[in-house]
C-alpha cells in the first residue's frame, strides 16, 4: 500500500494529497475549490467537535445557529471587515431560476434581490445585528455563544482541508460589559485552543498575538496558535480576536449599566476549522500513510485473526472477539471522551495478512493486534503501534490475559510519544537570525526563524515581499530581548517568529 504514497522527501505537497486520498479522508468536488469529506475524515472532525464542544461548554459557552446569508449592507457597516473580506465573498443576487421549453435553465432576470446577500465568510456582522435585540441590560451579559457551521471564502488556490472555498468550523462570538472581561475571554479561548491542539492533536503550538499586519479584519488584536509542519512551514491552527467595541458601535449594541447609563458592549470572536485535519496529517503522518493521535482516531484498535483455513482461524476469531469485548468494556474516562475504545475485528481473509496490515497502517489505526495459531499456542498475541512502523514498533508474545489493559496503556503512550516527537522536531527547527542576510539564508531552509523587527507594517511588508515569510506569532513565553531590527536597524523590544506558511 505504501507505494501509493509519494515520499515526503521527494514531493511534500504530493505526499500530503496522497495521504488525503489514500487514507480515505476527502475528495475534490465538482465545484471548484470545494471538497467532499469522506466518512473517515468526517469521523475525525466529529471527534474534534466533541472534544472542543465540551471545552467550550466547560467554560460557560452555549451553542446557537445564525443564518448562512448576510445582507451586504451588514458587511459594509464594519469598514475593516468589508475591506478584508471583499475579495473572498460569494454573492447571491437572484432568488429564482427560469425553465423555458427549448431554452437552457437560466437565472430569471426579473427575480433580482433588492439587496445582494453574502454567503457568510464569517458571522460577526449578522450576529451583532442579532445581539442588538438580545442585549438591553448588564444583566444580559456576558453573552457567550458558539456556532458550528460552514463558511465560504472564495479562495483562488485551494488544497484539501488546508484552504478550500467552503469549509466547516466553529465560531465563538461573545459580548461583555467591560473591556477587561472581553480581553480575559480572548486569552481564555486561545488557551483552550492550545490545550486542544497539544492534548488532543498532539501538536505543539506557539501562542501569542499576531502582528497588526496579520490580525483579523475588524479586530483590535488577534491571538493565535501556530504549529510547525514537517516541511518546516507554519500552520495557523486557531485564532481568538479582541474586537473592542467596533461591532457594537457599528450595530448600535448598547446596554444599561448598573448606574443606569448606556454603554456599548465589548466583543470577542474565535474559531478553528477543518484545516486542523490537515494539521494532524502534516504533523504526524509518514511515508506509510496517515498517523492519527489516539484521542482523535475514529478506530483505535484493529484485531486481525490469522490462519490458513476456517479450522485454523476459528480459535483466533474467538480470541479476537473476546479481546474486543474486553477493550470496549474498559472503564471510560476523559482520555477517550468517556466513549468506549473503538475496536474492529478484521475478517477479510481473502486478502494476504501483509496487505491487511498495510491497509490499516495507511489509514492510521493506532494499534494493530495479530492473533494466529502460533500466538494462541502461547495464549498470546502480537501488538503493533502505528507511530513506530516496522519491527521496532511490534511487540510479540503479549499475554492475552491482560492484553486489554496493555493496549489501553499503549494508546495513551502513543499520544504522549507523538507530542514529544513533534515538539522535538519543532524545537530543533527554531533558529535565530541576527542580520537580514542571515535571515534570508535561514528562511530558505525548513523551520521558524526568530528575528528582531521594528514593529512597522512597512518593514513587515518588505520582508514578506522579498522572502515570502510572514510574522507568524509574537509568543507569550518568549524572552524580552531588546535589539535592533534586522532590516532597518531601528530599536526592537523583542524577537518575533517568522516563517513561510500555509
Amino acid at each position: 500500500m505504501a507505494e501509493k504514497i509519494t515520499p515526503r522527501a521527494k514531493d511534500y505537497p504530493q505526499w500530503y494529497l496522497d495521504i488525503v486520498k489514500e487514507a480515505g479522508l476527502a475528495d475534490n468536488s465538482d465545484v471548484r475549490g470545494c471538497m467532499v469529506i469522506k466518512p473517515t475524515g468526517y469521523a475525525i472532525w466529529e471527534k474534534m467537535q466533541r472534544g472542543l464542544d465540551k471545552m467550550f461548554k466547560d467554560t460557560g459557552h452555549v451553542n446557537a445557529y445564525f443564518p448562512l446569508f448576510i445582507p451586504m449592507s451588514y458587511l459594509a457597516k464594519e469598514e475593516e471587515m468589508a475591506e478584508g473580506f471583499a475579495k473572498e465573498c460569494a454573492v447571491v443576487t437572484h432568488y429564482r431560476l427560469k425553465a423555458e421549453k427549448g431554452k437552457p435553465l437560466h437565472v430569471d432576470p426579473t427575480a433580482e434581490l433588492e439587496e445582494p446577500l453574502i454567503i457568510r465568510p464569517t458571522s460577526e456582522t449578522i450576529i451583532w445585528r442579532t445581539y442588538k435585540e438580545w442585549i438591553q441590560s448588564y444583566r444580559d451579559l456576558p453573552l457567550l455563544i458558539n456556532q458550528w457551521a460552514n463558511v465560504v471564502r472564495w479562495e483562488m488556490r485551494t488544497r484539501l482541508f488546508l484552504r478550500t472555498a467552503e469549509f466547516l468550523w466553529q465560531e465563538g462570538h461573545t459580548a461583555h460589559a467591560t473591556q477587561a472581561e472581553a480581553e480575559a475571554e480572548t486569552l481564555q479561548m486561545v488557551r483552550v485552543y492550545q490545550k486542544f491542539a497539544e492534548e488532543f492533536m498532539a501538536m505543539p503550538v506557539l501562542v501569542g498575538p499576531k502582528s497588526d499586519g496579520q490580525k483579523f479584519p475588524g479586530a483590535i488584536y488577534t491571538l493565535c496558535i501556530e504549529a510547525m509542519m514537517q516541511d518546516g512551514k507554519a500552520l495557523q491552527a486557531g485564532t481568538s480576536h479582541f474586537l473592542g467595541q467596533n461591532f457594537a458601535k457599528a450595530f448600535d449594541v448598547t446596554f444599561q449599566n448598573e448606574k443606569g447609563q448606556r454603554e456599548h458592549a465589548w466583543a470577542t470572536s474565535w474559531g478553528v476549522s477543518t484545516r486542523l485535519i490537515g494539521g494532524i496529517i502534516m504533523t504526524h503522518s509518514d511515508d506509510n500513510g496517515l498517523v492519527v493521535p489516539p484521542r482523535l482516531a475514529p478506530l483505535h484498535v484493529v484485531i486481525c485473526p490469522l490462519g490458513k483455513n476456517d479450522a485454523e482461524r476459528a480459535p483466533g476469531i474467538a480470541a479476537a472477539e473476546k479481546l474486543a469485548a474486553e477493550l470496549r468494556a474498559l472503564p471510560r474516562d476523559d482520555f477517550f471522551g468517556y466513549e468506549p475504545i473503538s475496536v474492529k475485528v478484521d475478517m477479510t481473509f481473502d486478502k494476504q495478512p501483509g496487505f491487511r496490515y498495510a491497509e490499516y497502517e495507511l489509514r492510521g489505526v493506532p494499534v494493530r493486534v495479530e492473533i494466529g495459531p502460533k500466538d494462541l499456542a502461547k495464549s498470546a498475541c502480537a501488538v503493533a503501534r502505528r507511530d513506530v512502523p516496522g519491527k521496532e514498533g511490534k511487540q510479540f508474545d503479549v499475554p492475552l490475559a491482560g492484553a486489554a489493559a496493555h493496549i489501553d496503556k499503549l494508546l495513551r503512550d502513543i499520544q504522549v510519544a507523538l507530542y514529544t516527537r513533534a515538539k522535538k522536531y519543532r524545537d530543533d527547527g527554531m533558529r535565530t537570525a541576527n542580520s537580514y542576510t542571515e535571515f534570508k539564508e535561514m528562511i530558505e531552509q525548513p523551520g521558524f526563524v526568530w528575528a528582531h523587527w521594528d514593529g512597522t507594517g512597512e518593514t513587515e511588508t518588505k520582508i514578506a515581499e522579498e522572502t515570502k515569510a510572514t510574522i507568524r506569532c509574537i509568543p507569550f513565553d518568549a524572552p524580552i530581548e531588546p535589539g535592533v531590527c534586522m532590516v532597518t536597524g531601528q530599536p526592537s523590544a523583542r524577537r518575533v517568529v517568522f516563517a513561510r506558511a500555509y
